[in-house]
């Protein structure tokens, strides 16, 4: 008598992959995820690799997962595969403090954010 097994998130003809403590914020990772999104996974790896932006390293990491998932998981073929969603949203901010002049001291702000892939198995056009 086990626990009933949870529905997907996403069709039967799509991975997903969640990063889910990316250092860095919100902004700058949406940044880079547009340059993602409706592309082929492939160039979407081709893209973020040679991107000069120091948050694609960390999205290629969860593309490369969504690629994985899709490949080993859900036996969908990796050369027609397209990013159909890259979501960005807020994770933990962790707080810190910065001593100032004349005993005062500031906030600092340490951001991190979550980012969802989604690729989509897509059939080609004869």
């Amino acid at each position: 008598m086990s626990k009933p097994k949870a529905p997907r998130r996403v069709g039967d003809n799509e991975a997903l992959s969640v990063g889910t403590q990316i250092r860095g914020s919100a902004q700058k990772l949406n940044l880079v995820a547009a340059l993602i999104r409706n592309q082929k996974a492939e160039d979407a790896l081709n893209i973020l690799t040679f991107s000069k932006k120091a948050m694609a390293v960390d999205a290629k990491k969860v593309l490369a997962s969504a690629i994985a998932n899709a490949e080993n998981n859900h036996n969908l073929d990796v050369d027609s595969l397209v990013v159909v969603e890259a979501s960005v949203g807020k994770s933990i901010t962790m707080k810190r403090f910065h001593t100032r002049g004349r005993g005062k001291s500031t906030r600092i702000l340490k951001p991190f954010s979550r980012l969802r892939i989604v690729v989509r198995e897509v059939q080609q056009e004869a």
